[in-house]
């Protein structure tokens, strides 16, 4: 690939793991769309997105744990049912129509982004207990979405967990994180099993950007950005990836 359109993605990238690290998220969504942009095939694209994907969130996680915040329970339900439903669902393993889970998706992603930026005070509601074998269904089907789309999950899980009240907004971050993480790591596991490959050598400039980009956009959304700004972040997150569903 040419290198002043690496140098651009490294950028674009960079600024992009920023904004989506502060609200907890990898950052895959855009990825893709740059990536799909720049002409790269989508069977390079898929895992390179999740490979950077994985390093945005493993730093996220990091961040995102400390005083005052934590995934809590509310990760595990979640996670347990989405990473088989991940893996089994991932592009390399599993074909589905897709127009129907695209359209679904720009449209949920959406309607969640109006309602992210939405908060009496400092949260949107108090926060209520989740329900195990909801979330457990919840998460086997964001696992199945996670793995079609070749994302972590992180944008159907957000909207989720905030509009049912299910976590605060930085709890939110502190378990969109690590479901992240997990999703992407089964993704890459079912492309890896198939298609044994180590990442191009453009990838690599790719990765430090988006960990300096990540490293930052955690440090400031965990530490020092306030809820409201948190969920207004989240809803910018959210309409990137429902365009990006739609333009791409």
């Amino acid at each position: 690939m040419d290198q002043s359109i690496v140098a651009l993605l490294a950028a674009g990238m960079l600024v992009a793991a920023f904004l989506y690290a502060s609200v907890g998220h990898g950052g895959a969504s855009a990825y893709i769309a740059a990536l799909a942009i720049a002409g790269v095939a989508p069977a390079e694209m898929r895992p390179i997105a999740l490979q950077l994907n994985v390093l945005v969130s493993v730093i996220a996680t990091v961040k995102f744990t400390g005083p005052g915040i934590s995934a809590g329970a509310s990760f595990w339900p979640f996670a347990v049912t989405s990473i088989p439903a991940a893996y089994l669902a991932a592009p390399s393993r599993c074909r589905a129509p897709p127009i129907k889970y695209l359209s679904d998706w720009c449209c949920y992603t959406l309607r969640g982004s109006s309602g992210g930026a939405r908060g009496i005070g400092d949260e949107i509601r108090p926060t209520r207990d989740v329900p195990l074998a909801l979330a457990m269904a919840i998460g086997a089907g964001l696992g199945v979405l996670s793995g079609l789309t070749g994302v972590g999950g992180g944008i159907f899980l957000s909207p989720v967990l905030l509009l049912l009240g299910w976590a605060g907004t930085k709890q939110t971050s502190a378990v969109a994180a690590p479901f992240i993480l997990v999703n992407s790591l089964a993704a890459l596991a079912a492309g890896f099993v198939k298609n044994p490959a180590l990442p191009p050598d453009y990838a690599w400039l790719l990765m430090a950007a988006v960990v300096a980009g990540g490293w930052a956009g955690a440090e400031y959304g965990s530490r020092r950005f306030s809820n409201p700004i948190i969920r207004r972040a989240l809803a910018l997150v959210l309409a990137i990836a429902g365009g990006k569903m739609v333009l791409v």
